[in-house]
């Protein structure tokens, strides 16, 4: 099987030092490797990444801003828990701008952009039955959404909702993929460039709605089994 290894890197190439700290550490935030509740020390984290404490003080001040972590003045610094109304505002943004992005990909299909699609959903069959390969699976969903926007030319767009969604994804974590879910996302995804290529915009925003409601659907049963982790 081929090593899609590369699209998690422990740490990020390029960029400046406190992107890749930045990036790093929300990375794992994210993953759920460092959950809600975990302190960090500046020395530490600068000794960690063998850098000064600059890129350590500006990568928690994007962490902050993205509500991935409290920064205390003088005190600590510490993983904050989910934020609930924060996963449906993320939700809401997302699902109103992937519904345009669709549509809009519908009324005029883009070839390469329907290629390299179809293409990530064939890595995503290839690897869907190792669960070693999880976190590839999870990482080639984001791909794909990525792709989408860039098919319109919006990108920047992506990375802001990106920006907002951190809630959101580790909720996504707490579920973490099993045979029928990610049946269910591979199937969406199918459905949503089946709508594209038939140029049906109504079929591709329907399929691309259903797409993304299932997370949000298991929010409170994920605050019964998990109550720790949110606020």
């Amino acid at each position: 099987m081929t090593n899609l290894g590369f699209l998690t890197p422990e740490r990020p190439a390029g960029g400046s030092a406190a992107t890749r700290v930045f990036e790093d550490l929300r990375r794992r935030i994210i993953a759920l490797e460092l959950p809600p509740g975990t302190p960090f020390l500046r020395a530490e984290l600068a000794q960690r990444y063998d850098v000064s404490q600059t890129p350590i003080r500006e990568a928690m001040q994007r962490l902050e801003q993205e509500g991935l972590v409290k920064v205390y003045p003088q005190s600590k610094t510490v993983v904050t828990k989910i934020d609930v109304p924060q996963i449906y505002e993320a939700h809401f943004l997302r699902t109103a701008v992937e519904i345009e992005v669709v549509r809009r990909l519908a009324e005029e299909p883009p070839k390469e952009t329907l290629a390299r699609a179809r293409s990530l959903l064939r890595m995503q069959e290839a690897v869907k039955d190792d669960p070693a390969q999880m976190a590839v699976f999870q990482e080639l969903d984001e791909v794909f959404h990525q792709t989408l926007f860039d098919g319109i030319g919006q990108g920047g767009i992506h990375a802001l909702i990106r920006a907002r969604s951190g809630h959101l994804n580790r909720l996504r974590r707490l579920d973490p993929p099993s045979g029928e879910k990610i049946a269910y996302i591979l199937r969406g995804h199918g459905e949503i460039l089946d709508g594209i290529e038939a140029r049906d915009p109504e079929a591709a925003t329907v399929a691309m709605r259903d797409h993304l409601s299932r997370t949000v659907a298991r929010v409170e049963e994920q605050r019964v089994e998990h109550p720790d982790f949110f606020s």
